[in-house]
């Protein structure tokens, strides 16, 4: 099976090292973009297999990235997750309804991190390299 490709989206270059970090050991391969404009052009030029996007960046934001990329019939079909330290009430069902696929919370906690990568790529089991 081909390596899997998943784009990290977020303004936070600490949250991108460590996300990469984990998805690295895992065996993913990882593309990085520090804001939206950066993760369309990410995404038109690589085709990633999922999209861990977070919500409140510079240039644009991740509620506008996820409404281009649903619309868009060349992407609409590339999971869509959430990444982000929005949590108050009523946070996960406005971001959801407005095209992500699933919502994880910061602190992000490892292993249900993990379950919802391989869950939206399709992979059943331990992520490969655990």
């Amino acid at each position: 099976m081909a390596q899997q490709t998943i784009l990290v989206v977020d303004d936070s270059v600490l949250n991108l090292e460590f996300v990469e970090e984990a998805l690295q050991a895992h065996g993913y391969e990882v593309l990085r973009a520090t804001d939206g404009l950066a993760a369309l052009d990410a995404v038109r030029r690589h085709r990633p297999d999922l999209i861990l996007l977070d919500i409140r960046m510079p240039e644009m934001d991740g509620q506008e990235l996820a409404r281009r990329l649903k619309a868009d019939p060349a992407t609409r079909r590339i999971p869509l997750v959430a990444l982000t330290a929005c949590a108050m009430t009523g946070d996960r069902e406005k971001i959801l309804a407005g095209g992500f696929d699933a919502y994880i919370s910061k602190p992000i906690n490892m292993q249900n991190f993990l379950t919802e990568v391989q869950r939206h790529l399709g992979v059943e089991g331990p992520a490969r390299g655990s």
